[in-house]
């Protein structure tokens, strides 16, 4: 038998209901996995509410992000040992597949090889975040060393990821928040400079941080008319990355002002990495290196058990953490 959550209807965490079922078998080009920690994301409680991108296929299971040990391979597979450490890096549609449960099949190529020696906890809570940081800062951003990289909503599990790797790069990493509530914590989360953006001048701070000549790079889940101040805060032929709309309100195109700085904008989506194989290897290779070596320390806020789910998805939903949230089971 195996644990899995479900839900039968769009609504609050209270929807979600965890079921005993038969465990399933491995088909072609699937991996079984025995889960110990569900790394939770704010896509997944946008599925629940009906407000991603695909709308759920009921009784809809949900969840990326996971970590734990092959239990079981299908016809097809290669690579992977029974008891070997994996994670799940979510590159398959929810209404297909989900991570949310104490033993899952998932698709091989969504299946990556994880340290022995990394606790499952901060296995759960690396991989959406890091190769989101990972993307937008190496991969598209070309951040390199003595860049600087503004950072917004850096208390967030990818803000936190994208700290740690603009140190791993050599660049010098910028941080916001919206209150001073976190500003402490964010510095000894290796941030150089932390604007309050309900105090503090954005464009102000980063030009004196930056010497006068703006961010290199800018990177923002949150978008609304905020971006036009970001694009001020941008140095000439520098890049602004949109990765979200957290604001609900419309976005400008900075680009479209002709009294703007002329500057590089594209929007991100995590798909650009998990869906080419060449720029998931390379991602899979830099967190995985990180990981070993230190340099990148996935920041968990707090674990819930999988029989508080609703738990979990309530907390996620009250924008009180710093970092990741991260589901455990007794598998």
């Amino acid at each position: 038998m195996a644990r899995v959550v479900r839900f039968a209807e769009l609504g609050g965490p209270e929807v979600l209901e965890l079921k005993d079922v038969e465990g399933e078998v491995p088909g072609p080009g699937e991996v079984r996995i025995r889960v110990r920690a569900i790394g939770i994301n704010r896509s997944e409680a946008m599925f629940r509410r009906g407000e991603y991108w695909e709308q759920p296929k009921f009784p809809a299971g949900l969840g990326y992000e996971a970590a734990g040990t092959v239990d079981a391979v299908g016809s097809g597979v290669t690579g992977f040992a029974i008891g070997q450490p994996v994670a799940s890096v979510g590159a398959f549609s929810m209404n297909e597949y989900g991570t949310y449960g104490d033993l899952v099949v998932l698709p091989a190529t969504s299946v990556v090889p994880m340290p022995t020696d990394i606790d499952p906890v901060a296995g759960a809570a690396a991989w959406v975040s890091y190769l989101a940081a990972y993307g937008m800062l190496v991969e598209f951003g070309g951040l390199r060393a003595g860049d600087a990289v503004l950072i917004t909503a850096a208390s967030s599990g990818v803000g936190l990821a994208a700290i740690q790797v603009a140190h791993r790069v050599g660049a010098v990493p910028i941080a916001t928040t919206r209150t001073s509530a976190k500003r402490q914590r964010l510095l000894a989360a290796g941030a150089s400079e932390v604007i309050v953006t309900e105090e503090d001048d954005l464009v102000g701070r980063v030009l004196h941080a930056t010497g006068g000549r703006g961010a290199d790079l800018v990177i923002d889940p949150i978008a609304g008319p905020g971006v036009e101040i970001l694009a001020r805060a941008t140095k000439p032929a520098g890049m602004l990355i949109n990765s979200g709309a957290l604001s609900g309100l419309p976005t400008p195109l900075p680009t479209a002002n002709p009294y703007f700085t002329p500057i590089v904008t594209r929007p991100f989506i995590l798909m650009e990495i998990l869906y080419d194989p060449q720029r998931l290897r390379r991602g899979v290779a830099f967190v995985n290196s990180g990981l070993r070596s230190g340099a990148i320390a996935p920041v968990v806020d707090r674990t819930f058990d999988l029989i508080d789910i609703v738990g979990a998805h309530r907390y996620l939903e009250s924008n009180q953490q710093f970092g990741k949230i991260v589901v455990t089971t007794d598998a």
